[in-house]
């Protein structure tokens, strides 16, 4: 039986990227003077060709050097490699404010900028911030992958579309479904992202002000309570909405009644 992944990092892990962080440099170090060191000994010890030994370690260095370059290269791309495939595990569970490191690369300068300001400055904050910048990028996969989904459903309606000869009914049906709901799926997600963007601002703020944590807080959580509040705000305009429509029905309905007698 296969072992499920956990999407945590596991000790493993965490030495293969420190042995990945290394590596690469300490390869093109040894393949460069290693063989030049080799023909060296031989320079210094032998009593004739002594010479040859010393054309032969130059070269050997040379060649060292140049081929030392191509691991290095390869180890890491290698690295880049792997590191990707990892950070996709780990998001796969959502990503936490622990596992931020891990995920540096798709931070803006500013966010990395603002959240080390923070570790130094204020600590609380910087949990604060740190929490959000986690929320912030499970909404912009959660948006991508929602967009890369809605693309393939889209080119499927486009060629069921072009089927000729064929009663293509069910299938455009169902498509136009599915595309529906990835749409609110990206709707969501855009709902979401422009949540963690504010909290990241509030809180920018409050540390630019010299707030402490306690207003911090405070102001984090009316901004919860009005997004809270939003929904239902949407529901009643909705409501709202349904009830002039209504209202239109009805009343062109009597016309035509009226019309007709």
């Amino acid at each position: 039986m296969t072992k499920k992944p956990t999407g945590k990092l596991s000790r493993s892990e965490e030495n293969t990227y420190r042995l990945l962080q290394w590596l690469p440099w300490v390869s093109w170090l040894v393949l460069t003077i290693a063989p030049g060191l080799f023909f060296l000994f031989y320079y210094f010890t032998a009593a004739e060709d002594a010479g040859v030994y010393l054309l032969i370690a130059m070269t050997s260095m040379g060649l060292g050097s140049a081929v030392g370059i191509i691991v290095a290269l390869a180890l890491l791309f290698y690295r880049r490699y792997w590191a990707g495939r990892l950070r996709e595990r780990l998001a796969a569970d959502g990503i936490t404010a622990g596992e931020l490191p891990w995920f540096d690369s798709e931070l803006t300068s500013t966010e990395r900028r603002v959240l080390k300001r923070m570790q130094t400055q204020d600590p609380l904050l910087a949990d604060a911030y740190g929490e959000t910048l986690a929320l912030r990028l499970n909404a912009s996969r959660f948006i991508a992958h929602a967009n890369g989904q809605l693309l393939v459903v889209r080119q499927q309606i486009s060629r069921a579309s072009n089927i000729r000869g064929a009663d293509t009914t069910s299938l455009l049906n169902d498509l136009r479904i599915d595309q529906s709901r990835l749409e609110e799926v990206q709707a969501k997600g855009r709902r979401n992202l422009a949540q963690a963007e504010t909290r990241l601002q509030t809180i920018e703020a409050a540390a630019n002000r010299g707030a402490g944590w306690a207003e911090a807080n405070l102001l984090l959580q009316r901004l919860d309570e009005g997004n809270s509040n939003l929904p239902l705000a949407l529901e009643t305009a909705q409501i709202e909405q349904q009830a002039r429509e209504d209202t239109e029905r009805e009343m062109r309905a009597a016309k035509q009644d009226s019309k007709s007698l």
